[in-house]
């Protein structure tokens, strides 16, 4: 029962806290490429990481996470505007880098197959 509440309740943060930073955040450091990809909050639902996948260089990827975290207790109010919780958690922000390393394996399979292709067959040997 208590999973349920907390699957239910990452997923409705991780809605409002990706509208939140679409809409209200106004940083310059901000990325307009940034986009929520989960949200895990503690089974006390006190504290809240959220995850946050950003287009760009790497240095633009650390000011966005910076500016995030700076910002953190104004998305947590703005949020909590349209969540009912008793106590909104702490949140912290983390970067998702789950897809440069999904692209980095796909890149590396593809290497991996066009080798296979180039290389010849193994002669066959009769024993």
């Amino acid at each position: 029962m208590v999973k349920n509440r907390v699957a239910r309740l990452n997923s409705l943060l991780k809605e409002v806290i990706s509208e939140v930073i679409h809409r209200d955040v106004r940083n310059p450091h901000v990325n307009q490429f940034v986009s929520v990809t989960s949200v895990e909050i503690t089974s006390d639902l006190q504290h809240a990481k959220v995850y946050i996948s950003v287009i760009g260089t790497p240095k633009e990827k650390d000011e966005t996470i910076l500016a995030l975290q700076s910002a953190a207790g104004f998305i947590a109010i703005q949020s909590s505007k349209k969540v009912t919780m008793r106590y909104f958690p702490t949140l912290t922000f983390k970067l998702d880098t789950s897809v440069e390393k999904q692209m980095r394996i796909d890149s590396l399979l593809g290497q991996i197959k066009e080798e296979q292709s180039t290389r010849k067959p193994p002669p066959e040997s009769t024993q």
